[in-house]
């Protein structure tokens, strides 16, 4: 059985046959299934229920309930915005209306054409700079709705440049 395991899912990072039949395996192989594929799909998931024996039901609660997991891929860009102390006192919900208003997407949604994900952190570390987010871990702060605005759309016509 160990060995059907590996050979089904070889693109896992974790050796799944280690963890048959061990209490607390559900999350080091949804963080596998995750590292692997960049968030965790509906056949990772219910491979993870054959190895495991946990419903596939169940095993989507844990994916749902827990922020580190994603159900859907990320896009090309990835939008960070910091929902830190410093952050929310300084205009942080100023800098998410106007994201928004851009992008047509919520915090933890990527937009239809797969080239944006915007996500709220807990704290990018940059209090001094507040508000602040982060393009593909290129840090812009100090942000007012228009800075915010003309830093999106010239990122936004960077990255279609490069596309061509």
């Amino acid at each position: 059985m160990a060995e059907q395991h590996s050979d089904e899912f070889k693109q896992f990072n974790v050796d799944l046959w280690k963890f048959d039949g061990h209490e607390g395996a559900l999350i080091p192989l949804l963080q596998s299934a995750q590292d692997t594929y960049g968030y965790v799909p509906e056949k990772a998931i219910h491979y993870i229920s054959n190895v495991t024996g946990i419903p596939a039901a169940e095993i989507y609660g844990v994916v749902t309930f827990y922020a580190q997991f994603r159900t859907r891929p990320l896009g090309k860009n990835i939008i960070r915005v910091c929902n830190g102390t410093a952050c929310h006192v300084n205009g942080v919900k100023m800098l998410y209306s106007t994201l928004q208003e851009e992008l047509g997407i919520n915090y933890e949604e990527t937009t239809e054409d797969g080239l944006f994900s915007l996500v709220s952190v807990a704290c990018i570390g940059c209090c001094s700079l507040a508000p602040v987010l982060t393009i593909n871990g290129e840090v812009f702060g100090r942000l007012t709705a228009a800075k915010t605005r003309k830093i999106f759309r010239d990122f936004k016509n960077r990255s279609k440049a490069t596309d061509q």
